[in-house]
């Protein structure tokens, strides 16, 4: 199993994320995409986050990463659309026309939760774990 380690944790978090330009502009071509790609690898390593596979499309980004269990996904969200927002109209000053209230990325976000163990997998788990009480879904052990 590709598990990570901190100093007192053993982890494997993964997140899908997909995020788009505003207004779905088709802007994500050429230099402006190579830029975002670096511009997301930079932040993500700063904050541990790897991304296991990644496409930057004209219109959105779909990444599969791994984080910390520190980092909610509303945290790193904010944290790569709002660095690079400002790096790209920096790089790419003609941005700043297309986009003028200096807002690259549209407001949401897609994120679901990706791994090896299914909510049937645990749930089995944990019902042969103890004898079962069909009452209670949460029990101690006697």
């Amino acid at each position: 199993m590709n598990y990570r380690y901190g100093s007192h944790t053993v982890f494997k978090i993964q997140y899908h994320f997909v995020f788009v330009t505003k207004y779905r502009y088709r802007v994500l071509t050429g230099d402006v995409g190579l830029k975002a790609r670096e511009l997301i690898r930079q932040t993500w390593q700063a904050f541990e986050i790897e991304i296991l596979k990644g496409v930057v499309s004209k219109d959105h980004i779909h990444l599969l990463v791994s984080a910390p269990p520190n980092m909610a996904p509303s945290e790193i969200m904010r944290r790569v659309k709002g660095r690079s927002s400002s790096k790209l109209f920096e790089s790419f000053p003609d941005l700043k026309k297309r986009y003028w209230g200096r807002h690259f990325w549209a407001r949401g976000y897609f994120c679901v939760t990706s791994g090896e163990l299914t909510e049937e997998m645990i749930k089995s788990y944990l019902e042969h774990h103890f004898e079962p009480k069909v009452e209670d879904n949460f029990r101690v052990e006697e």
